[in-house]
């Protein structure tokens, strides 16, 4: 697929951004840079064909429109020479400086590291920026440019590799943006990464919005002058303009917490921007004379600013023809705080180093959080807490003193006293929401106060439970401090015990000796100084046995072989028994360590050969089979309620059965359509056991077929050919029967 060539921006396109900035350039560096990165790049080109060149040149063009400086425009030309050409990180500091050099560093992913995972290397490309961050806040700012720019043309990849670098924009990099209040290149970063994740949805609302556009937009342009005229006469110079919501902004709504599209009042808002705070209150007291305001619909952001520093007063009312819409007030500060956030300063002239503290203040959470993860030795666990530490959906409650603490939903109260003091929540019995006792497992919910019982200090401490109750990285990592530091012996007895335990399942039987043999380069690896540390790691969570099993295996291997060698010469590596080989069941899949066990298919996910699965040991039922993305399937299986239950399986290299399936087809309505959908299928001599059909008021129908399949390139071959039926919008597996 050809890239999209208007995403791209050259040098020229570069220089006269930087011509119209307020912002003095020094722009024989930036040529100097340029002139590198266009030598070294050379012929060198993106997937799509476009010269490389024009990837660095766009990313600096996103620089300037945040506002950036000098260095950080010649580290966005530079990002990906370190990275792709044989320039060194010494030459770019000899040559530009060590400020950019520090810069390029920071963004450039770790490469030369041999990861065993994905996840991991992920994982620590991530902390490394997040470290660097921390010094120097223009390289995560170069970092969203440069993966703006990427999600604008991904269009030229493969489908898989598209979800997957949308999915991880959406989960850390659009979350990031919102925390430092970056809404330009947030809400832009979620659109188009659900343009991939849920094309459908995507589209359906894209279409409804534009239909919507034209009578809603002569209805904002008629309120807006309306609003102006009246708030003029009492706070002149006030700006009045309409905005229209992200589309990822409606789909949470409209999706996540399935409300109508009708429902959501503020797809388009009017927008007061005025001089002062005393101004936004003023508006306030003016719009609700004008009409009527809705109960419960007012939000006062200023007064209680999100996490990420918006400040704003968001009013919903409705006029005398009983249309509703929302409106927002904020000063011109707050709005390019709202819009640009941390970069709004230099926009502000603040500067690097000018002696404020607004920027350390909207970074603290990233200190806190590098400090979560240094009792953990699972670089993956760093993914995990930003998807739930930054999620943008809050809730604020009060101590009894009237202090507010921001949490994100979904929090206990458990959470609550570890955002007080560790303290607090280490001696944590008890607690009340608004004068109320709770239980331990109490979801806070929004504007309640919430009363922390403690007992006294040294007689009661956390619970191993509580790490599946919390929300928060931060408590989490609390408890797991408090075991480590308190529990030390009883760390180890109940790691070696579970890790035992785990080798047994999978088959690993060693004597003492040959167990560390074993070990020893695998916790190497870890930098876990030896097995007592690594036994007590497991019980206070900072090593995931599971994640570590494939690693393991090998080294078992090893031994293994090792013992084969030598075996004519009357050696033999002690072993307790012999392990179990893994043998294939009567239904084609093969379950580590396993034999002659009854298997059944989750209908909750309906996993088909060549799909990722993994086995859940049922009580009295045998062995259940899952997709590894089944929803009922933890993300974080060592932090589940049993994990010993969860085993590795896969699929043998022949299966001969049959699958049940579901497919959902999406069609416009006319008749014979499930006549010809069907033939089509007996055509292909696919058994059916079930359909039905259901007709949307928009003409179109949804109809789901029940069938059974080989595997899943014999499920494509049949979407393919229902493509082909005439009407047809999409066709698609169902996520269970």
């Amino acid at each position: 697929m050809a890239a999209n060539r208007k995403f791209y921006q050259d040098y020229e396109e570069l220089c006269e951004l930087m011509d119209k900035s307020s912002i003095n350039y020094d722009k024989a560096k930036i040529a100097e840079a340029y002139a590198l990165a266009d030598k070294m790049h050379g012929d060198q080109r993106r997937v799509s064909g476009v010269p490389y060149i024009l990837h660095p040149t766009s990313v600096a063009c996103i620089v300037v429109d945040l506002g950036m400086d000098t260095d950080s425009v010649v580290a966005a030309l530079l990002h990906d020479v370190v990275e792709d050409t044989p320039v060194t990180l010494a030459e770019v500091e000899a040559q530009f400086g060590k400020d950019v050099a520090h810069l390029v560093d920071g963004v450039t992913k770790i490469s030369k590291i041999n990861y065993t995972e994905k996840e991991e290397r992920q994982a620590e490309s991530i902390r490394k920026m997040l470290i660097a961050m921390v010094d120097d806040i223009r390289v995560i700012m170069i970092k969203l440019a440069d993966r703006l720019h990427n999600m604008r043309t991904i269009d030229c990849m493969h489908e898989q590799k598209r979800r997957d670098i949308a999915l991880e924009t959406m989960e850390v990099y659009a979350r990031i943006a919102d925390r430092l209040g970056i809404k330009t290149v947030k809400d832009e970063m979620e659109d188009l990464s659900l343009q991939y994740l849920d094309p459908i949805a995507y589209k359906d609302i894209e279409d409804y919005v534009n239909s919507l556009k034209e009578d809603r937009q002569e209805f904002i342009e008629t309120i807006s002058d309306e609003i102006k005229q009246k708030v003029s006469e009492t706070i002149p110079g006030a700006e009045v303009n309409g905005r229209v919501k992200s589309i990822n902004g409606i789909y949470n709504k409209n999706i996540v917490q399935m409300r109508a599209l009708p429902e959501i009042y503020d797809i388009f808002a009017v927008r007061v921007i005025v001089e002062s705070t005393n101004d936004c209150y003023n508006v306030l007291g003016i719009i609700h004379d004008m009409f009527q305001p809705i109960t419960g619909r007012f939000k006062d952001y200023i007064s209680l600013p999100k996490s990420n520093g918006y400040r704003s007063l968001h009013t919903t009312v409705v006029n005398k023809e009983g249309i509703r819409f929302e409106v927002q007030i904020r000063t011109r500060e707050m709005h390019m705080m709202a819009e640009y956030g941390i970069a709004a300063h230099w926009k502000y002239k603040l500067g690097l180093n000018d002696g404020q503290n607004p920027m350390d203040k909207q970074i603290a959470w990233i200190r806190q959080m590098l400090e979560n993860q240094q009792d953990s030795y699972d670089p993956t666990r760093l993914i995990k807490d930003i998807k739930t530490d930054l999620s943008s959906d809050e809730v604020f409650v009060y101590t009894p003193k009237g202090k507010l603490i921001s949490l994100p939903r979904g929090s206990t109260v458990i959470d609550v006293a570890y955002a007080i003091h560790s303290e607090v929540g280490n001696r944590m019995t008890g607690a009340y929401a608004s004068h109320r006792i709770v239980p331990i497992d109490y979801v806070v919910k929004n504007g309640e106060t919430i009363e922390i019982i403690t007992g006294k200090e040294g007689t009661v401490g956390p619970s191993r439970d509580w790490l599946k109750i919390v929300k928060t990285s931060d408590a989490r990592n609390k408890i797991r401090q408090w075991f480590k530091r308190e529990k030390k012996e009883e760390n180890i007895v109940l790691g070696k015990a579970e890790f035992e335990k785990e080798c047994r399942k999978n088959g690993i039987n060693l004597d003492p000796k040959d167990l560390e043999r074993m070990m020893e380069p695998i916790i190497k690896k870890k930098n876990i100084p030896n097995m007592e540390n690594f036994y007590a790691s497991i019980s206070y969570g900072g090593v995931v046995l599971w994640k570590l099993m494939p690693r393991m295996k090998e080294e078992y291997q090893k031994i293994i072989d090792e013992r084969e060698k030598t075996s004519d010469e009357d050696f033999v590596v002690p072993f307790a028994e012999e392990p179990k080989q893994p043998v294939r069941s009567k239904s084609g899949v093969i379950i580590d360590g396993m034999d002659d066990m009854d298997v059944k298919y989750a209908k909750c996910c309906t996993p088909l050969p060549d799909d990722d699965i993994i086995a859940f040991i049922t009580k009295g039922h045998g062995i259940s089979i899952h997709k590894r993305n089944c929803c009922n399937v933890p993300i974080f299986i060592e932090e589940s309620e049993d994990p010993s239950r969860w085993v590795t399986a896969h699929w043998a290299d022949t299966v001969d059965s049959y699958f049940s399936t579901v497919i959902d087809i999406m069609a416009y309505d006319r008749t014979g359509l499930m006549a010809d959908l069907a033939g089509q299928l007996c055509n292909m001599r696919i058994n059916i056991y079930n359909m039905s059909s259901k007709v949307l008021d928009d003409g179109k129908a949804i109809v789901k077929f029940t069938i059974t399949v080989k595997n899943k390139a014999h499920l494509r071959d049949i979407i393919s050919r229902l493509n082909a039926v005439k009407g047809v919008i999409s066709v698609s597996r169902a996520s269970k029967l």
